[in-house]
């Protein structure tokens, strides 16, 4: 989990550099993506561990 915390981290600061400072765009899109896959990353974690669980 906090692997997920720190790639969020990561994705925000580098949105917020590309948004704010001029001819930095691809920061942005960069930021966008990152966040995409830890979403991704976290979604297929949390996906897998749901199935774990013994049936009563």
């Amino acid at each position: 989990m906090a692997y997920f915390l720190f790639f969020a981290l990561v994705a925000v600061i580098l949105g917020i550099i590309g948004a704010t400072a001029g001819g930095l765009g691809y920061l942005l899109i960069i930021g966008i993506v990152v966040l995409v896959a830890d979403v991704a990353v976290v979604a297929v974690w949390v996906s897998r561990r749901a199935r774990r669980r013994p049936v009563r």
